[in-house]
């Protein structure tokens, strides 16, 4: 009962007009038991309701509600699941988290693989802690769509590269959710060696069979940390195979097109910058279906950059920016740069790329940067008037790195302002302007 106590009511709502208030408890909804977001998203959904709240002084209060379908009644609750949260069981041989030292703040630690926070935030899950009443629930109340870790449809190597007895029937279960008219996204983490090569071919020639239902599928290579002790052997992808598995996507991305016309497969953006690649442009990635994934997320940044650029007069601009970031997107930044500079005379922008000791040389993208590495490589640089630095590298809402060093001590150890800019092109040029 207390997953279902309510953390606060929209101003406004249908819920406040109802009497309504933080700190109460929702029992249930026409007569029915809420055991998890599911119900309570389907429950609410009708027309009429009837709900029973219990106030913190025990008292039950009994509402009934006139509304649209689907018009939400206004409720945000402590826990947005309703429920216990599902932990993941596997032993993935790739799972980054197993890949993180010890000493770091406990949530880092935690993996969950839970169906509805694939609905609701938009989370991969493996599938592997799902019975059949769960895919019944998801089929009820058709909670589209659902983002499934595949990596490989192989049962018996699904099996060995997620550890785990019960990872082999994805393709049934995936079966079962697209003839129910669920929309599936698809991711595979790629293991050189391992589910690449004809591997790759047998997945996402079976993930053509899911069609329509499957939307879309994102190829990521696998990340690889310098702490691995005790964990399987992995060979990080190179130039030559990075180039291999691109010309093998492109193949799949072409063969999609003709026969379903979009092209459904989409390679991270890491496949191109490790390998020299030029970036597909802004039209390859449609409507960017997977760009969580790190699908197209330069190209969209480039294109919102250019476009903002477009809108602005040329005039001097006597101001001097650094910019911070990943070894891998530091030509993408620079181009942003220069083009930058040659329409504002006097803007002068340092770019530094920050080699990740942290984690190791092989980790390139900026999110996975902490506070100690940029303070240990800016330090004694020239960071002109401010220091830029893309808010991916920081704890969702907060001012905190990885490593839990503060923006604020950082700004004092480097002597320099430093701003957060969000992950749009746009965005970073109204902070290189000083708006």
């Amino acid at each position: 009962m207390s997953n279902l106590k309510i953390a606060g009511v929209y101003p406004g709502s249908i819920a406040e007009e109802a009497g309504i208030e933080a700190g109460d408890v929702l029992l249930s909804i026409n007569g029915e038991n809420i055991i998890d977001v599911f119900d309570y998203r389907f429950l609410a959904s009708d027309e009429e309701l009837t709900l029973e709240v219990m106030k913190p002084d025990g008292s039950i209060l009994r509402v009934d509600i006139e509304k649209d379908e689907y018009e939400d009644i206004g409720i945000d609750f402590e826990n947005p699941l309703l429920d216990e949260e599902k932990s993941c069981r596997n032993k993935c041989i790739f799972c980054f988290i197993d890949q993180l030292p010890e000493g770091m703040r406990q949530s880092l630690y935690y993996k969950d693989d839970d169906a509805r926070l694939s609905f609701l935030f938009g989370n991969y899950i493996t599938m592997t802690n799902m019975g059949k009443d769960d895919l019944d629930r998801i089929i009820k109340y058709h909670m589209s769509p659902v983002n499934i870790s595949v990596h490989t449809t192989n049962p018996e190597l699904r099996v060995k590269m997620l550890s785990n007895r019960f990872a082999g029937d994805i393709m049934s279960k995936m079966k079962a959710l697209a003839d129910s008219g669920i929309t599936l996204n698809a991711q595979v983490v790629l293991c050189r060696g391992i589910n690449d090569g004809s591997e790759l071919d047998r997945t996402l020639n079976d993930l053509y069979l899911l069609m329509p239902a499957l939307n879309s599928i994102s190829v990521v290579p696998v990340g690889i940390t310098r702490f691995r002790d005790g964990l399987p052997v992995l060979q990080p992808f190179d130039r030559s195979s990075a180039i291999d598995v691109i010309a093998q996507v492109e193949r799949w991305q072409r063969f999609f097109l003709k026969k379903t016309g979009a092209r459904r497969v989409f390679l991270s953006d890491e496949w191109y910058l490790m390998s020299g690649t030029p970036l597909p442009d802004y039209t390859h990635y449609e409507d960017f279906p997977q760009i969580e994934n790190g699908v197209g997320m330069a190209a969209l940044f480039t294109e919102q950059f250019d476009t903002a650029l477009s809108q602005e007069e040329s005039r001097p601009v006597h101001r001097t920016v650094s910019i911070a970031t990943g070894v891998l997107a530091e030509k993408i930044i620079s181009g942003l740069a220069e083009r930058a500079e040659s329409y504002f005379p006097g803007l002068e922008i340092l770019v530094y790329p920050v080699i990740n000791n942290f984690f190791g040389n092989t980790i390139t993208v900026s999110g996975l940067l902490t506070g100690i590495d940029i303070k240990n490589q800016l330090s004694g640089r020239n960071l002109g008037d401010v220091l830029l630095l893309p808010s991916n590298m920081f704890r969702a809402g907060t001012d905190i790195f990885m490593d839990d060093l503060s923006i604020e001590d950082l700004s004092s150890s480097l002597n320099v302002e430093i701003l957060k800019v969000d992950t749009d092109g746009s965005e970073l040029l109204k902070q290189l302007l000083n708006r």
